[in-house]
């Protein structure tokens, strides 16, 4: 008990030492730090919402609900990335409901194309569209590289016709990151989502120094190892230099290493819990580490986790 006592005194005084904007209800919330999109300038926060499996919760309307209060307090405290999949069971109309009940002006939908067949893609394209209730999405990406040869030329098509603003690939886990290297080097994608936190770095050799120079932005998908990294730091000390950070927790304190990398436009971690959005949406606040000190939180998780 003094232990989550001290992780809430943390966040509350994190909270009252950065600078707020009003939202519309007059609260005062903390302004979120934003990375531009290389490939076009457009400013996204750097926290962004995941959905996969904490939003697959079917026709459980108790929690549906409680999907849609997460999705209310993303908003107000001034969140714009929501990520899903057609992979991600009932996500995508769990995020459909919310979007038509809450009408948020600043969001930025980012779902998937995910179908073995080639010829299916605009087809499972229109039914997501449809399920987010949205006149378009912002962004689509080949999910796992699924048939990327036929999707990914349909997705480009879409975007030069008007109906996609952005395209991109994904994979996750670590998997495929030659061919994700080739398709970066050679087509002209607006973003890639890659795994990436403290103890899974793989991505800082070649895939993120590729993406600066290719101007891709960059999504990171299971900032937490969903939910094992977290697990593994309970109950541990933060080191000092999570003050230096303003760092009240350690989900924070991982956001905080990974959006600081340069290359990193938005993580997108996933949860059920307004206490973690909220929790979440402040690793996008205060300050970021250097280089110097991102290696050693990582040493530092690496010890401890």
């Amino acid at each position: 008990m003094q232990s989550d006592f001290r992780t809430r005194r943390r966040v509350l005084a994190a909270l009252a030492a950065l600078p707020a904007i009003a939202t519309a209800q007059g609260q005062a919330v903390p302004a979120l730090l934003t990375r531009a999109i290389p490939s076009s300038g457009e400013q996204l926060p750097l926290v962004g919402l995941g959905s996969w499996i904490t939003f697959n919760v079917g026709r459980d309307p108790e929690a549906r609900a409680e999907c849609r209060e997460v999705m209310r307090a993303f908003f107000a405290g001034g969140g714009r990335l929501v990520d899903s999949s057609p992979m991600y069971g009932s996500a995508q109309d769990v995020i459909g409901e919310a979007v038509a009940a809450l009408r948020p002006k600043p969001l930025f939908a980012a779902d998937k194309v995910w179908i073995g067949d080639g010829g299916q893609g605009p087809a499972q394209a229109e039914a997501s569209r449809r399920l987010w209730r949205v006149p378009r999405f912002d962004l689509l990406q080949v999910h796992n590289l699924l048939a990327w040869e036929a999707h990914l030329p349909m997705l480009l098509r879409m975007k030069q016709e008007g109906r996609l603003r952005y395209v991109g690939i994904t994979t996750s886990e670590g998997r495929r990151h030659g061919e994700i290297e080739k398709i970066m080097a050679s087509q002209p994608i607006d973003f890639v989502q890659i795994s990436y936190n403290p103890l899974d770095r793989e991505v800082e050799a070649r895939i993120l120094p590729l993406a600066r120079e290719r101007r891709i932005g960059v999504i990171v998908n299971r900032p937490f190892r969903q939910g094992d990294l977290t697990a593994a730091l309970r109950g541990k000390r933060l080191p000092g230099w999570a003050a230096e950070l303003k760092c009240g927790s350690w989900a924070q304190a991982i956001l905080k290493f990974i959006v600081a990398h340069p290359a990193v436009t938005c993580a997108i971690p996933a949860t059920s819990q307004v206490a973690h959005v909220r929790e979440n949406l402040l690793a996008a606040t205060g300050p970021l580490s250097d280089e110097a000190l991102r290696r050693r939180i990582a040493q530092d998780i690496e010890r401890l986790a």
